[in-house]
């Protein structure tokens, strides 16, 4: 299975600062680049940011860790995602999620009370519907649409990745997705995670490639600031933040070595803390690169 390493972006990295970091990684030859859905903040809008990324590369493959899917409309979501993709084939990386990251931002993505999760549901299958074929007629609970056709068909399917560590999440990845991107997990959250998404998937006729599970994992210069910690220990505290975060890059390549073990190839690392884009760019290059198979 392929090892696979690509570059987050958070909400500390300002527009201005995207050409170049974009140039850094092409040059450097990163696999890949991902950005967050922080609207109440500096960064950029990550459909926004990937069109950047893709016209200024020719390799960089871009992606969404993780977009917000309850609360937009599938059917223009889909347009974007195949315009995407059929400008820039086979670097387009879609992941969705639940609900944004801060609760101020869930009424930005408007959804009925309580229904958050059966409208997850229902716009993932008419967003693949309308990706995957013309005259697309569809009636469920939240939308109705008659012969729609986005008029663009990537030259390759378009998988989507979906985050999530609920039980309920791992049976929504196994039944309608392509692959699992999580994240604030344990090695052993990890490996149950992945075994129950592939549990659902048998279940439900379907089968996800071996190579499409994965994790954000954040990484700090020198040790975890102390907020960083207390946030952490709000979400979580049932685990230890230094077995979710990485204090250093050392403790990094530990937790790479037991996410592997766990089954999972593919990580997208995020700077924490302090450290300028460029010295995590560099150091990130010269520590997980050579890891890459």
């Amino acid at each position: 299975m392929k090892i696979r390493f690509g570059v987050g972006l958070g909400a500390g990295t300002a527009v201005a600062e995207l050409p170049a970091i974009v140039d850094r990684l092409e040059a450097a030859g990163v696999d890949s680049l991902w950005f967050s859905e922080l609207v109440y903040s500096p960064a950029v809008d990550p459909f926004v940011g990937m069109a950047h990324a893709l016209g200024r590369t020719t390799r960089l493959k871009v992606g969404t860790s993780v977009a917000v899917l309850p609360g937009r409309n599938p059917v223009l979501l889909a347009k974007q995602l195949a315009s995407l993709a059929a400008l820039a084939p086979k670097r387009v990386l879609p992941a969705f999620g639940l609900r944004p990251a801060t609760p101020a931002e869930w009424e930005v993505f408007p959804v009925p009370d309580g229904q958050r999760a059966a409208v997850f549901d229902e716009s993932l299958q008419l967003l693949r519907a309308v990706l995957e074929n013309d005259d697309v007629s569809f009636t469920g609970r939240f939308f109705k649409v008659t012969a729609a056709s986005v008029g663009i068909r990537p030259p390759a399917p378009l998988d989507i990745w979906l985050g999530g560590s609920a039980p309920a999440a791992f049976r929504r990845i196994g039944r309608l997705a392509d692959g699992w991107l999580g994240s604030f997990l344990t090695a052993d959250e990890a490996r149950t995670g992945r075994e129950s998404i592939q549990r659902a998937a048998a279940d439900a006729g379907r089968e996800i490639e071996a190579d499409h599970f994965g994790l954000s994992v954040a990484v700090a210069g020198n040790g975890l600031p102390d907020a960083v910690v207390a946030a952490v220990r709000s979400r979580r505290p049932d685990a230890d933040p230094a077995d979710l975060l990485a204090a250093d890059w050392p403790a990094l390549h530990r937790q790479i070595d037991a996410l592997v073990a766990a089954g999972l190839t593919k990580f997208v690392i995020r700077p924490v803390g302090e450290t300028p884009i460029d010295e995590f760019i560099d150091r990130f290059v010269e520590e997980l690169l050579p890891r890459q198979n």
